[in-house]
């Protein structure tokens, strides 16, 4: 199984592990300000002033209303759910729900499941399969104020830990392909983490404990112009030799610059977790013994990373808004590949910067024309090296997998691209729209090898049984050309019952890992950058007590890239896609709330083929990991105004371990209940039970290389906290 994928600045070879300096954070937060700060100047400087001045000066310019123009940062997924499948988590959920993994909150969205590992690791899956492989997170695309975390082709199946989700705004899903408006790796969905903005709030502490020496702290303040947010965790873990510590920082800024308004916001992370590995045997999860085994206590991931974009908005005109976001982002990790022969570690990491520009026009019928552009500039590298000889195996694993370098390269990537979106009214009473967005991407890759080309080893002799299992490419580039879109058609108004209907293409570029990361053979990855196709057709409605969204997709995919049975990377698979979503709540009393998120698919191999590992895809064949049916269900009870109560309902439906469909994991369903009794107008004390029933259950399950393996789900356990306002 591959693991992490991602990219980070380069670090002194002689420190193979990583330590986590705040100093060193502090100096790199402060370069990356100046930085940042000149180029908006410059940006700011470069930007049409004409037809407005200072905020404060009462003199305007007259502006035809056909000239007014609103450039704005895409701060949300707005456009998108104009005519497309999108959910919103709200920040009153989201304090309910207190998360300390992804999985425990994307559950609330339909369609969309985050398959937690140890720690904070993680697989996505959207409208989708969860997708494992080297370039698989490419097919996600995660944005924190609209501004994608890492660079195209720099993707990390682990990205969702670098994201503050805990302690967002909100957090919104765009379901099903949207590289029309969001580019690269919006391939199956997009996740938006909004951040915080600053305005006056009390300082406010919350502290959080339950099993395994389980502590988590948060902090938030605001003024009128500053915002800070900051947690952290650390637990001993429920497996052995699993500790943890999680630090996040999030720090924005709003000021006013002659006639420019400046939001700033910076955030910063850091990890570092001893990682527990699969357990092995089948229904392995259901023995008491076995769930708190590691049979890698030896696995570690150490990890950080630093971001920061600035905002600048000017008036244009009486009604209009101009707005420029530069943006750099910074990130590294270490860890060591336990699920490999001889446990290589990896070192990666990735600097980057651009900059976004988003041009909005009312039209004069009530519609709305935009178009943007992006540029981006990246550099990364990657290290793997075995510290000594497979000593475990037949002697083809020993003889090809010799200690030393196996891979050492770097790759610098630029990005430029334009878009368009459109919303157009058809008729004069604004019934009737048509939606229509493209998008032209092109990506560039400068490949640079820093250790001998071949598969040979790191000294240059030749592995017996045919050579060195990795292999790798001359220094080389590469080019990506891409177009991305969305035609669709909405009808009414969700008061009286809103239809619409859509027909999207997306794209995700191969991954730098996919093109340079090569077995013996294959010299060069001669991949195309993979695309889905899909229509849906949907429906809403609000009541004053009641609302509800129904969505029916069909998709498919192209240039689906995977190993073949050679060891090979290629892009010649197929898979298609379809199936029902639905979100609904209800308020069937004054104290009561009912929510549901539900979806009913089915993800299946569209072609023929041996892959890796001794895996057959068949065609019709379910995709591995991909449960047809997934529900969430709460209830909301409030029987006192200072006392709320909420019972969580989950349902995994049972789904496939393996391509060839010959083993199943029988799905779960558990049960959460939180609450939170307000004892005073500055103080709060909170509850939450997690796994009430005591369920034993699978996280992830999978079969590989003829084993049964499992993340194993966590047993019923209480957490208790308090939040207090000074």
């Amino acid at each position: 199984m591959a693991d992490d994928q991602g990219f980070c600045v380069r670090r002194d070879r002689q420190d193979r592990r990583l330590v986590y300096h705040p100093q060193r954070l502090i100096i790199v937060t402060l370069r990356l300000h100046r930085r940042l700060a000149a180029a908006a100047l410059v940006c700011a400087a470069a930007a049409p002033t004409t037809g407005s001045h200072a905020r404060n000066d009462p003199v305007d310019t007259p502006v035809s209303p056909k000239l007014v123009i609103v450039v704005e940062a895409p701060r949300d997924i707005s456009l998108w759910t104009a005519a497309g499948s999108g959910s919103t988590i709200s920040g009153a959920d989201i304090q309910r729900a207190r998360p300390t993994h992804a999985n425990e909150l994307f559950g609330r969205v339909p369609g969309t499941w985050i398959s937690r590992g140890d720690g904070q690791e993680s697989l996505t899956a959207i409208r989708s399969p969860v997708l494992t492989g080297a370039g698989a997170c490419g097919a996600f695309l995660f944005m924190e104020d609209g501004i994608p975390i890492r660079p195209a082709g720099f993707c990390n199946v682990n990205n969702l830990f670098e994201l503050n989700f805990a302690q967002a705004a909100r957090v919104e899903v765009a379901r099903g392909p949207a590289g029309g408006l969001y580019g690269a790796n919006a391939l199956h969905g997009a996740i938006n983490v909004i951040s915080p903005r600053p305005g006056p709030r009390p300082l406010m502490f919350e502290l959080e404990t339950g099993p395994d020496d389980t502590a988590i702290g948060q902090v938030s303040y605001g003024t009128q112009h500053w915002r800070l947010d900051a947690q952290g965790q650390s637990t001993s873990g429920y497996r052995d030799a699993a500790d943890l510590g999680e630090q996040k920082l999030g720090l924005g800024h709003l000021t006013d610059i002659g006639r420019w308004q400046v939001e700033s916001h910076l955030s910063a992370t850091n990890l570092n977790q001893e990682t527990a590995g699969f357990i092995f045997g089948k229904n392995a999860y259901r023995n008491a013994g076995l769930r708190r085994d590691n049979p890698n206590p030896e696995a570690y991931r150490d990890a950080s990373s630093l971001r920061m974009h600035s905002a600048w908005r000017a008036t244009v005109g009486e009604h209009s808004v101009l707005s420029i976001t530069p943006y750099a982002r910074w990130s590294r990790m270490d860890f060591l590949q336990h699920f490999l022969p001889g446990q290589p570690t990896e070192e990666n990491g990735q600097r980057s910067a651009g900059v976004i520009l988003d041009l909005r026009q009312p039209l004069g019928n009530g519609g709305e024309w935009r178009w943007g552009a992006a540029a981006e500039y990246a550099k990364g590298f990657l290290q793997e090296v075995q510290a000594g000889p497979v000593t475990e195996g037949s002697a083809f694993l020993k003889a090809t997998r010799p200690a030393g370098v196996h891979y050492d390269f770097e790759v610098a990537s630029r990005m430029v691209a334009l878009w368009h979106a459109i919303d157009l009214p058809l008729d004069d009473a604004q019934h009737w729209h048509v939606l229509h967005s493209l998008r032209a991407e092109r990506l560039d890759y400068d490949y640079d090898n820093q250790t001998l080309t071949g598969n040979t080893r790191d000294d240059g002799t030749s592995c017996t049984f045919g050579g060195c299992l990795f292999n790798r490419p001359a220094d080389r580039t590469d080019h990506f050309n891409n177009l991305a879109g969305r035609v669709g058609l909405r009808y009414g108004a969700p008061a009286t019952g809103q239809w619409h209907g859509a027909y999207s293409v997306a794209f995700r570029p191969p991954q730098v890992t996919e093109l340079y990361r090569l077995q013996r053979g294959q010299s060069a990855a001669d991949l195309n950058s993979e695309r889905l196709s899909g229509v849906e057709l949907g429906y809403r409605r609000a009541w004053s007590d009641a609302q509800i969204s129904l969505t029916a997709f069909g998709m498919r995919k192209t240039h689906f890239i995977f190993t073949d049975a050679a060891g090979f990377n290629v892009s010649d698979g197929r898979t298609k896609h379809f199936g029902l979503e639905t979100e609904a709540s209800w308020r069937p009393a004054r104290r009561h709330e009912l929510h549901l998120s539900a979806s009913l698919a089915r993800h299946r191999y569209a072609f023929d083929r041996a892959a890796s590992g001794g895996e057959i895809i068949k065609n019709g064949n379910e995709i591995d990991t991909a449960p047809p049916f997934m529900a969430n269900a709460r209830w909301l009870y409030q029987p006192r105004r200072d006392l709320t109560l909420e019972l969580e309902g989950i349902r995994m439906g049972p789904y496939y371990l393996d391509p060839a469909n010959t083993a199943r994991y029988p799905g779960h369903s558990l049960l959460n209940l939180r609450a939170d009794w307000a004892t005073s107008t500055k103080t709060t004390l909170f509850a939450r039970i997690t796994n009430l029933t005591d369920h034993d259950y699978a996280e992830r399950a999978d079969l590989a290389f003829g084993n049964y393996r499992y993340f194993p789900g966590l047993p019923r356990r209480l957490f208790v906290g308090i939040e207090w306002t000074p």
